[in-house]
């Protein structure tokens, strides 16, 4: 069975389904983009995505494509007619299709959506299963990293750069401070040489994580402390147990950064302890699809 796309206002199959070389996310990379995980048949942190969703549309001057409820029906009716209950549903928001020119379209078009879904496997069920590597790389992207665009070339060459090195993420740092931004496409975590578990605090230079977000929330209610401050380059090195989260990896330990071990390079307590946590809310505080 072909997978099935939603593209302004029709389903269609996606062999079929197309959109405007005038688009301006073609043309310009004039858009926003969300990615949903479903578990179970379930969106896992549905209304922080689509908090995200319209607050990086505000912030680039461009409204809702339709109102959340319509959109709700449009992910779930997406889900439905791809029988997906296990994987990531893509949804795309552009200014749509007008003439080329860099400026905005002087007569306003209609907003264009795309929602797409594919499988993926379950959330894992043994974080010893689970570890990854990185590399460290320039950060080279735009001074509003906040806004959750489509403009990713930066991100992509440096997600080529770790895949040509074998590793999994690359981790993004300020080549004039030193200082760790984030990975790629992910938060990235470290138990420091003291034991504090740290994550760089939100600017706009940091894309606030969903997933980043619900952990958060999750280790506020369990009473564990989180250190919301930047650390360098160096520090990532010497810290005891790293880690990275996002969407599609959940809490995903680090075991080795730059060929080198993080701690004795196996899963720590601290990580271990994090991903029962974060399965937890997987498995618990989501929302039907149905």
């Amino acid at each position: 069975m072909s997978r099935i796309a939603y593209v302004n206002g029709r389903y269609l199959p996606q062999p079929e389904a197309a959109v405007s070389i005038e688009d301006r996310g073609y043309q310009f990379g004039d858009g926003i983009y969300e990615v949903v995980h479903l578990h179970d048949g379930r969106f896992i942190d549905e209304d922080r995505h689509l908090d995200r969703l319209e607050r990086s549309l505000r912030e680039i001057r461009l409204p809702m494509p339709m109102s959340r409820e319509a959109l709700r029906l449009v992910l779930r009716e997406v889900a439905r007619r791809n029988r997906v209950t296990e994987g990531l549903l893509y949804m795309q928001v552009t200014r749509g299709v007008a003439r080329r020119d860099h400026a905005f379209p002087k007569t306003p078009v209609p907003p264009a959506l795309v929602v797409t879904v594919k499988r993926i496997a379950p959330y894992p069920a043994s974080v010893d299963r689970w570890g990854g590597t990185a590399i460290t790389h320039p950060d080279l992207r735009w001074a509003r990293c906040d806004i959750k665009t489509i403009n990713l070339l930066p991100n992509c060459l440096a997600r080529q750069a770790a895949r040509e090195q074998g590793a999994t993420e690359a981790i993004l740092f300020d080549p004039a401070t030193g200082m760790v931004t984030e990975g790629a496409a992910t938060s990235f975590w470290i138990v420091d040489e003291a034991g504090a578990i740290r994550v760089p605090a939100l600017g706009h230079e940091i894309l606030p994580g969903c997933t980043r977000a619900a952990l958060l929330e999750e280790l506020a209610i369990e009473g564990i402390a989180v250190d919301e401050r930047a650390y360098s380059v160096e520090e990532l090195r010497r810290a005891r147990e790293a880690f990275l989260t996002s969407a599609t990896s959940f809490v995903k330990p680090i075991l080795a950064i730059d060929g080198q071990a993080v701690g004795d390079g196996s899963v720590g307590p601290v990580v271990r302890r994090l991903f029962e946590i974060f399965a937890r809310h997987v498995q618990g505080g989501l929302k039907n699809v149905a």
